[in-house]
């Protein structure tokens, strides 16, 4: 796909949800960032936020598919998965398939769940693929899961532990609309759910291929060392004790690329890196005891990184590699 038509398909899909979700444009373009990088995205806000509404606009935008389940003490891993049932009327054992066999998941309030039933989720969000019974199904692609969390109501929640964290491509904030946009969304909702008249902006093809581009946008091997050099930062940070990983290094490379392309670039500029930094990297910082109780810290500590660490000299050799 040239990039004229990839930049025109991502201004389509940006404009089709955009009809729908009032203002936000920046947490719209992260969405559709962790799905061209392949990634998944954990939504932290307070409800009536519009965190449903986004994930479903972005799925019929896509033209996909889209289902929701809403994490309880008494999910099962099967209620999320599916289960093989016994077909009395032809006589053998059939596979009933759960929630996951979507292009868009929404995992609403996720940390509501047993951690055995939010484990059930690891394997479909890292493979692509999920086992049951012994038997391995393939997921479709794209498959993107958005899971949610209320900050603020703690009461008989189960908190994500670290590793579990670190499957989410980002952790994002809807936060409340600005006065201009919460007159626009009681104008946009007043006669009728624009939701219900969306039509798909592109196809899942068009997805799949914007996604193997994704992987293919240039990035100089001085930005390369740019993102090591912060995650070694990171380690040696006096209130650290968990830095960035390998695969927080990894999965910020994934997110600039994508997030260049929805930028409308084949090249990746040290801004991006910038940009995707507290997103991909805030919740794969474990802080000193003291300092997990402070709200923000993880922020404070990743902004102060990013002021002390060198960046590249822009350039040719960073902007094309030619």
């Amino acid at each position: 796909m040239e990039m004229q038509n990839l930049t025109a398909m991502i201004d389509r899909l940006r404009q089709s949800v955009g009809s729908v979700i009032v203002g936000k444009e920046h947490t719209v373009d992260l969405l559709l960032t962790a799905l061209l990088a392949g990634g998944h995205v954990l939504l932290e806000d307070v409800p009536g936020t519009g965190k449903t509404l986004l994930a479903k606009a972005l799925a019929q935008a896509v033209g996909g598919t889209f289902k929701r389940i809403q994490f309880t003490p008494d999910l099962l891993p099967s209620d999320v998965s599916g289960i093989h049932y016994y077909n009395q009327k032809l006589g053998e054992f059939q596979f009933r398939p759960g929630p996951v066999f979507t292009n868009i998941l929404l995992a609403d309030e996720i940390n509501r769940a047993t951690p055995r039933t939010q484990s059930s989720l690891l394997e479909c969000m890292e493979e692509r693929q999920i086992t049951i019974d012994g038997e391995t199904h393939q997921l479709e692609k794209p498959f993107l899961v958005i899971a949610t969390q209320n900050p603020v109501d703690n009461q008989g929640t189960f908190p994500l532990p670290e590793a579990q964290l670190d499957r989410f491509l980002m952790r994002v904030s809807m936060g409340y609309p600005s006065f201009e946009e919460g007159v626009g969304i009681l104008r946009r909702f007043q006669e009728a759910n624009p939701l219900q008249t969306l039509q798909a902006a592109v196809t899942l093809d068009e997805v799949r291929l914007a996604q193997a581009q994704a992987s293919r946008v240039h990035i100089a091997e001085e930005l390369l060392g740019y993102i090591v050099r912060l995650a070694e930062a990171s380690r040696k940070h006096p209130d650290v004790v968990l830095g960035i990983s390998p695969r927080g290094t990894q999965s910020l490379l994934k997110a600039v690329q994508a997030y260049a392309l929805v930028r409308g670039r084949d090249y990746v500029e040290p801004d991006d890196i910038k940009a995707m930094a507290l997103p991909v990297l805030t919740h794969r910082i474990l802080l000193q005891g003291a300092m997990r109780v402070r709200e923000g810290r993880s922020e404070d500590v990743l902004k102060r990184l990013l002021n002390e660490v060198e960046v590249p000299s822009e350039g040719p050799a960073l902007s094309r590699g030619r």
